[in-house]
């Protein structure tokens, strides 16, 4: 039986669709930045040598610090 892309077969995908209409979700697609790229590799590394050598870079250490304990919580 063929599959879709999500990786369910093609006759289960309407019976999903239903379900999760029934339940008051719709399906939307979101379009992000390749990560397997070249150009993304690039500028993720000019961004990061950016913050790098910021003359705030202990504060915004200290944010992310910050941020990624509340997370945890």
């Amino acid at each position: 039986m063929p599959r879709s892309k999500g990786g369910k077969s093609a006759a289960q995908e309407p019976r999903h669709r239903d379900r999760m209409g029934a339940l008051g979700l719709r399906p939307i697609q979101v379009w992000v930045p390749d990560v397997r790229s070249a150009a993304f590799r690039r500028e993720a590394h000019r961004q990061s040598l950016a913050v790098a050598r910021s003359a705030r870079v202990h504060e915004d250490q200290t944010f992310i610090d910050a941020a990624s304990e509340w997370q945890d919580a």
